[in-house]
């Protein structure tokens, strides 16, 4: 697999987890409750994920705009 691919892949796991934590979020209010009929979600937990989803997204996308830097001083050095 080249860079870019794994890359991409990335993207989208970050994408998929950013998605997840924010319904978890938005499902706060019409879903799960505990006995005092209290809406539950483990706010810390949510914006963790999405940090990290942040940081995973960042990470990639410099990853990708690495590997175009690489294959693009390859087709200078080349042509």
């Amino acid at each position: 697999m080249d860079p870019s691919s794994i890359a991409l892949q990335g993207l989208q796991q970050a994408e998929y987890q950013l998605d997840a934590a924010a319904a978890g979020i938005a499902g706060a209010g019409g879903g799960s409750a505990n006995e005092n009929n209290v809406d539950v979600v483990d706010l810390s937990s949510q914006m963790l994920t999405m940090t990290s989803a942040q940081t995973q997204y960042e990470a990639d996308l410099a990853t990708l705009k690495t590997a175009d830097q690489v294959e693009q001083n390859l087709v200078n050095l080349t042509g």
